[in-house]
């Protein structure tokens, strides 16, 4: 019987620090206690290190809330799929099997685990402040989960570690924002909690930590979230409207990172109430 699950996002500077960090002792304790993970990671950053050596030019766009994304052409999702499901999975995959803990590495396209419906148009604002309408390439918007697959394996005490690519309408690649895959998994397969572990300590306003925000109290605040931290914060929302009890950001590189967030020592807890 699965006591919890907790779906754990890393961020792609806590993926990079992995190794040196205590994030597979963290999960070989949950595990222990038949309380299970499911993994998502980002690794951005190196999917424009990867580009860039294979000479293609990067973008970037802000939309109107604040969200800066990747611009995804053909591709771009091509060199994503190649580093996001490919080097970054595997590597996260085998360190945790280095460890003795039952991994299997996933992108949204196996077993149809995430389906997503292709942006047909972005909104985003250009260097002089005006709205622009663009084609919306090769970006994703996730409408469905397979959970029977995910229950399948966190039944049968497998770790999904799981990348941030979904399969269109068309059964083509697209590219979905890591916080928000991780969002919809927890909501989806009923997690108890929902962590994104990053680089920092939590939502800070005013030059402090927010440890413990309700959801009407988070979406008041919202004008003042910069774009480091704002797509966080609504994966955070989504989360908890899914019905997730808590979500939490938190800072992955600390000791224990997982069971810092879930035991509320470090982080900022986003609930219902």
């Amino acid at each position: 019987m699965i006591k919890m699950v907790v779906v754990v996002k890393i961020g792609g500077n806590v993926a990079k620090e992995i190794e040196n960090s205590d994030i597979a002792l963290d999960v070989k304790s949950f595990l222990s206690r038949n309380q299970k993970i499911i993994l998502v990671h980002g690794g951005g950053a190196e999917v424009t290190r990867v580009a860039s050596m294979l000479g293609k030019e990067q973008k970037f766009v802000v939309s109107p809330g604040g969200f800066r994304s990747r611009y995804t052409d053909k591709e771009t999702v091509e060199i994503f799929a190649m580093v996001m499901a490919g080097k970054i999975n595997k590597q996260i995959v085998a360190l945790l099997q280095k460890e003795g803990i039952p991994a299997v590495g996933l992108c949204g396209l196996d077993g149809g685990l995430i389906r997503a419906e292709r942006k047909k148009k972005i909104i985003m604002v250009d260097e002089r402040g005006r709205k622009r309408v663009i084609d919306g390439g090769y970006t994703g918007k996730i409408n469905s989960v397979n959970a029977d697959l995910l229950n399948l394996l966190l039944s049968h005490g497998y770790l999904p570690v799981i990348a941030p690519l979904a399969m269109g309408d068309e059964y083509e690649f697209l590219n979905v924002d890591a916080d928000r895959t991780a969002a919809y998994l927890a909501g989806t397969v009923k997690a108890e909690r929902l962590v994104l572990l990053t680089d920092v300590d939590g939502l800070i306003l005013d030059g402090k930590i927010q440890p413990k925000l309700s959801l009407s109290e988070v979406e008041r605040i919202l004008p003042k979230i910069g774009p480091g931290m704002i797509t966080k914060v609504y994966a955070a929302i989504e989360a908890v409207k899914m019905g997730v009890p808590e979500a939490i950001i938190s800072n992955g590189l600390r000791k224990l990172p997982i069971s810092s967030a879930v035991n509320h020592e470090c982080g900022t807890v986003i609930t219902g109430e």
